[in-house]
């Protein structure tokens, strides 16, 4: 999937050097913001349940206001949420959120955890989250990222109180937390752990509270506040030339695939935690009252301290590297200390400030951004010491082989560069986001490496050591192999540098729908990822299914390249559905897998490796009506999905919506979201309803009932509500079991309503005009029917329909019903099947 995105980068706000960003450049501002930080030993763990939950102001504000150590532990990787910006949904639209995540706190300064916890969709009670998600392994994952990061200070983002009030995640978030809090100093809790982390007892823990947890800001102004520490996170930062506030915007505009971009804001904002337990603040209003957070906090810290207490207080803005004899000289001193865990943190924050210090450029480019198992890839490594210090490179090594001695002076602003080579090992595992490397549960990823647990991304295999003799202090640094190249339209360009398999293969399509006997053909993309590739191709499929021919030959040339091969799929008679998926046979050496790639710019490239697969659905379906037009919404698949029933579908604008245009087709299908997404629908509205009156049929799917772009969305009242019901596998009543979508061309059954995946509906209506028909009625466990996930009105000769119900991921998922359900929709009044002219797809 090959997706792009126009995205101003603000590089002002870069904090990090990540995986295929580009190296960092400090200015002496944030050389001595770095400084700072150095000099604050204490830390704060948020904890909520999703990308984009978190408060990036609260974040921020820690970070960079009270420089403390700063984390973000998201429990999920958000595969369950929607994507305003591409097709990516569940494992990739999870790969997509993770790399904002990361981004956002590029921008805010904190760091990114996880657990293993899978997004499954929404969930209406805390309850039904734990069961399915495996509570004791998240709760052990929590745990362990408490234990790992140390955080004096936990602040929870959801209130663990709210039970069935609101996202059973966001509760769970919470719920985990609050124990998670006492068990990670408790040593016989996941004992298994301890090895590695030792145990640990956090000082404190807050709820991130506001006004609307208590209905309105008069409300809040009422309640009781004493157990409540406030902060104004609109406090300005000269050194950046910007505020908190403003800071946490961009920071929060990372997660652009929800939705979130926005503009900044400043100026004084209260932000409020409440305190739930631990060491009482006994009336302090600071969250690390009682705990020391200088370098007197460590045994032996204190005249480490009084060095880098020093350099922050006489630092020298114009020749930053002035400070880098006492930075060494307290690096010396740090070895020393016993206390591994600020040993660790402190030595690795101090190297990257006496590398900015002097200046010091070090890059180990490959010539590729790829590579196989066993390949030899040139590097060019770059090396320059920007200042006047004595610095003397002695070698270059890595832990794949490389040693190479080089005892070379780096004089002040010589760049010197080197041709060297990298051997790919044998045993090289490729690169691809280490909880997908196997199958998990709907609740939980599968991850066997457990030292993987909890990092934000796999760690790049292939890095290059810089071996430096500084004032006669050997240091080193190491630098992750990156792929540095240009593009005439781009400009410098950096990607990740990536191991993939020598073959991998995928189905240009995802699901494939027969609606008759008829076969067809589909076609098999094969990539090579070495030169002269050279073997077979064969398609395994289910037993009633046949596939000719039997085995194709491949025969690539040069790595990079693609060869496509078309094999044809003949149906059985009878309805049936299963999976096929291609299998790459080199030498003794098979290969399923396909190679993803995402590409957007606001986060770095990513390649990753996934079972190929495709599901095919022989389906007893009857159609009326030809011809469609598909309203784009915040971007699905059902436009293709149409065609594969033999629809012609046709995508148009907004500015295509005329009387002219409209009358060439059927129906006019509105996608998801696109009354929360296009700024002038408003004004296509009557002209939409005109084409209901003159006999075409409009189906429109949900939209979510905040930020509409139209105060009419019917020719008819109907409301939108936030009612949904998340158990896919909830009883489906007919309210209407005569009514002409449930009996035309389709019979519409139970069987029907089998198969579906993670939800029935969303933001279904809750009231309308009398003028609709309610079709179904649904509810979640506990709760009150919803009558609202398909209502249909007589409009003049057509039909208007409004639907809530979750086509957009059924479709993809190739449940037979949906589709079924769907022709229904749009052969409604369509009994006489009308000589169409075929439009263009």
């Amino acid at each position: 999937m090959h997706k792009r995105l126009l995205y101003l980068f603000i590089g002002l706000i870069s904090v990090s050097t990540t995986q295929a960003q580009k190296p960092k450049t400090p200015s002496s501002s944030e050389i001595y913001e770095s400084i700072q930080k150095l000099n604050f030993l204490g830390s704060v763990l948020y904890v909520a349940a999703h990308p984009d939950d978190e408060n990036t102001r609260l974040i921020s504000y820690m970070a960079n206001h009270v420089k403390a150590r700063t984390a973000y532990l998201s429990l999920t990787r958000g595969d369950g949420g929607q994507n305003l910006i591409g097709p990516e949904i569940r494992e990739l639209l999870g790969v997509i959120r993770t790399q904002e995540l990361l981004a956002a706190r590029r921008v805010d300064g904190g760091e990114q955890r996880f657990t293993r916890a899978n997004d499954f969709g929404y969930s209406k009670h805390p309850d039904e989250t734990l069961e399915i998600w495996d509570k004791d392994q998240v709760l052990s994952d929590v745990v362990l990222a408490i234990r790992q990061f140390k955080p004096d200070v936990i602040i929870n983002r959801f209130d663990h109180r709210k039970a069935g009030q609101t996202h059973g995640h966001h509760t769970a978030s919470a719920m985990l937390s609050m124990e998670a809090f006492d068990l990670a100093n408790d040593k016989l809790a996941y004992p298994e752990l301890i090895k590695n982390t030792g145990v640990w007892q956090p000082k404190r823990l807050f709820y991130n509270t506001s006004w609307w947890r208590y209905g309105s800001r008069e409300a809040f102004d009422k309640v009781d506040k004493s157990n409540m520490i406030s902060f104004d996170i609109g406090t300005y930062y000269p050194l950046k030339g910007m505020s908190n506030n403003e800071l946490a915007s961009i920071a929060s505009s990372q997660h652009l695939c929800q939705g979130f971009g926005r503009m900044s804001t400043r100026g004084t904002q209260d932000e409020y935690i409440e305190f739930l337990k631990g060491a009482p603040l006994d009336g302090a209003n600071d969250i690390f009252a009682g705990i020391d957070t200088s370098w007197n906090r460590i045994k032996g810290g204190k005249p480490i301290g009084a060095i880098l207490n020093a350099i922050e207080a006489n630092f020298d803005f114009t020749n930053p590297s002035v400070h880098v004899s006492d930075l060494l000289k307290a690096y010396r001193m740090l070895q020393n200390i016993e206390n591994e865990h600020w040993k660790t943190l402190k030595s690795n924050e101090l190297k990257q400030i006496i590398q900015m210090c002097a200046g010091l450029y070090l890059e180990a480019s490959a010539e590729t951004h790829w590579a196989t198992q066993g390949e030899t890839i040139k590097l060019n490594i770059e090396v320059l010491n920007r200042s006047s210090l004595p610095i003397t490179l002695q070698s270059l090594t890595n832990t794949s082989g490389l040693n190479i001695q080089k005892e070379m002076v780096l004089g002040n602003n010589t760049r010197f560069n080197f041709k060297e080579v990298l051997k790919v090992e044998n045993q090289a595992k490729p690169t691809t986001p280490y909880w997908l490397n196997k199958k998990g549960s709907l609740g939980m990823y599968q991850v066997d490496d457990k030292s993987l647990i909890g990092k934000p991304e796999t760690p790049r295999r292939y890095a290059v050591d810089f071996n430096l003799l500084i004032e006669n202090t050997p240091i080193t640094f190491s630098k992750p192999v990156i792929r540095r190249f240009s593009k005439p339209d781009k400009g410098e360009m950096y990607r990740p540098f990536e191991i993939i398999p020598e073959a991998s293969a995928k189905i240009k399509e995802n699901v494939f729908i027969f609606e008759n006997n008829e076969q067809q053909d589909i076609t098999v993309i094969v990539k090579a990822g070495r030169d002269h590739l050279e073997g077979d191709v064969e398609v395994c499929h289910p037993n009633d299914w046949q596939v000719y021919p039997k085995k194709q030959k491949v025969a690539i040339a040069h790595k990079g390249e693609e060869q496509t091969l078309v094999f044809t799929v003949i149906p059985p008679t009878n309805q049936s559905e299963g999976f096929i998926g291609p299998i790459v046979h080199i030498g003794d050496k098979d290969y399923a897998k396909e190679l993803i790639e995402i590409d957007y710019d606001h986060i770095p490239f990513q390649t990753v490796l996934l079972p190929s697969e495709s599901k095919v659905v022989r389906l007893d379906i009857k159609k009326r009506g030809e011809n469609i037009a598909y309203i784009q919404g915040a971007g699905d698949v059902v436009p293709e999905s149409l065609r594969q029933i033999g629809y012609h579908v046709r995508v148009i604008t907004l500015d295509e919506i005329t009387p002219e245009t409209l009358s060439r087709f059927d129906a006019v299908v509105v996608g998801i979201r696109a009354y929360n997404t296009l700024e002038d629908i408003d004004f296509k509205q009557q002209q939409l309803f005109n084409f209901v009156e003159n006999g075409g049929n409009m189906i429109v799917q949900y939209s979510t009932s905040y930020r509409l772009k139209s105060e009419q969305l019917a020719p008819f009242d109907l409301h939108l509500s936030r009612d949904r019901v998340t158990d896919e596998n909830a009883e489906v009543r007919f309210l209407n079991p005569d009514h002409e979508v449930l009996n035309f061309p389709n019979k519409i059954t139970q069987t029907d309503f089998e198969g579906w995946t993670q939800e029935r509906g969303l933001y279904f209506a809750d009231s309308w005009g009398k003028e609709f028909t309610p079709i179904f009625s649904m509810n979640d466990k506990g709760e009150t029917p919803k009558n609202g996930s398909l209502l249909i009105a007589k409009h003049g000769k057509g039909y208007y329909i409004y639907t809530g119900l979750s086509f957009f991921r059924e479709f993809p998922a190739g449940v037979s019903g949906a589709y079924r359900l769907f022709a229904n929709m749009l052969s409604l009044g369509k009994d006489d099947i009308k000589t169409a002219i075929k439009l263009e797809d």
